[in-house]
């Protein structure tokens, strides 16, 4: 990989890692589109490291919160009926569709799923499903108000995240509308529930984003600095953004660019694979 290459692609997982437009769908976009290849599927789970690295800092606070809770609530079983104690719970039970799933199909989804066909279509369903999801969800509900049930939910729309274009936070925020939770809140929860996951898939695919013709250390730690630091502000943005304003404009983008690779699909500008 070139060294523009690597730079771009950094660029382009911490801006989209976020917004629920799907960076996995976006690197492989932006690879096949402006360098004529696939940068991979290991290659995109190894630069989220750092954008989840901007989570870490970012929620130190709150994360440092709910894993002194959480281990509180071994010995104290006051701490256990808290919603802090709760949460962190409910972010642990949220992991393991998207870990068994991944496992299941590891194979398929570095190959099969990668497909830009497929691509396109899961950005413009799931960017209705989202606008549908911002019209008919009642948030009513905080993050304090979790209930198992809603984890475990929330947990198996993280791993629809698997196939690129769905959007991890995306179709986390989705089902967070849809069960009734404010946008504040199904933003905060996508954040914490994908720490886990995507550190885990990071560090095992870590080994196979060197292999073959892929980027050197010094240009991979270069990405995951730039995913981390453009990341980071991303985190803030996002937050403030839904405190005052719909979904809308995330919808409406899935959807327009959904449509201009299937165009691009059609006339073989690009190719699907």
């Amino acid at each position: 990989m070139t060294w523009l290459e690597v730079i771009v692609l950094g660029v382009v997982q911490g801006l989209t890692e976020f917004l629920p437009i799907s960076s996995s769908a976006h690197l492989r976009i932006v690879s096949e589109v402006f360098f004529g290849r696939d940068a991979g599927a290991a290659f995109t789970a190894v630069t989220q490291l750092g954008t989840e690295a901007a989570v870490l800092v970012y929620f130190a606070r709150d994360i440092g919160h709910l894993l002194l809770t959480w281990l509180r609530g071994f010995r104290f079983p006051a701490v256990r009926a808290t919603s802090d104690y709760r949460i962190a719970w409910l972010v642990i039970i949220g992991t393991i569709p998207i870990g068994v799933l991944g496992f299941l199909f590891e194979d398929q989804i570095q190959t099969a799923a990668r497909n830009l066909w497929l691509i396109a279509t899961t950005l413009v369903v799931f960017g209705l499903l989202l606008g549908l999801a911002e019209r008919i969800g009642k948030q009513r509900f905080e993050l304090e108000q979790m209930k198992p049930a809603d984890g475990i939910l929330l947990g198996f729309a993280q791993a629809m995240a698997l196939i690129p274009g769905v959007s991890r936070s995306g179709g986390t925020i989705t089902a967070g509308l849809l069960l009734g939770f404010s946008r504040p809140a199904a933003v905060r929860y996508s954040f914490l529930l994908a720490i886990p996951a995507v550190v885990a898939s990071g560090i095992f695919q870590i080994p196979d984003v060197f292999a073959g013709d892929g980027p050197s250390v010094a240009q991979m730690v270069v990405a995951t600095v730039i995913a981390f630091a453009i990341g980071f502000a991303s985190i803030a943005w996002l937050l403030r953004y839904v405190e005052r304003h719909s979904v809308y404009l995330f919808v409406w983008y899935r959807v327009a660019l959904g449509a201009v690779l299937f165009v691009a699909l059609g006339a073989g500008w690009i190719a699907a694979y």
